[in-house]
């Protein structure tokens, strides 16, 4: 099993950026595909970026691509998501994710979920 906390979420004017976290509980954590999703009101979860257990395979959603890098580093159990060039379309609630083996952008793919942490961003 994992437990997920994200962390780092936050009020930012257009064009800025902020890191979100996501430290995980599971010893097997490397053994883990890591996905980050958001999600905005009256709308559905969508993928934003995943990355591979080893962190050797990244993936993005076209609209965060060039703008958003995520990143893991199994021996501290955590991923992250630098956001830059933040827009107002990217105002969400963002969540992590595990599943094994491999990413896939489907939400209802993934086992394990945090508690999300809200991204504003100002116009």
């Amino acid at each position: 099993q994992a437990q997920l906390v994200e962390s780092g979420g936050g009020l930012v004017q257009a064009g800025g950026s902020l890191r979100l976290f996501c430290a995980a509980s599971a010893r097997t954590f490397s053994n883990y595909a890591m996905g980050w999703f958001r999600q905005a009101p009256g709308k559905e979860r969508e993928f934003v970026a995943g990355i591979s257990w080893s962190g050797r395979s990244t993936y993005y959603a076209d609209s965060v691509k060039g703008r958003f890098i995520i990143s893991r580093d199994n021996a501290k159990n955590t991923v992250a998501l630098q956001m830059n060039s933040l827009k107002p379309e990217d105002t969400a609630g963002y969540y992590c994710a595990a599943r094994r083996p491999v990413v896939t952008t489907t939400p209802s793919d993934y086992n394990y979920w945090g508690q999300g942490t809200q991204v504003t961003v100002s116009s």
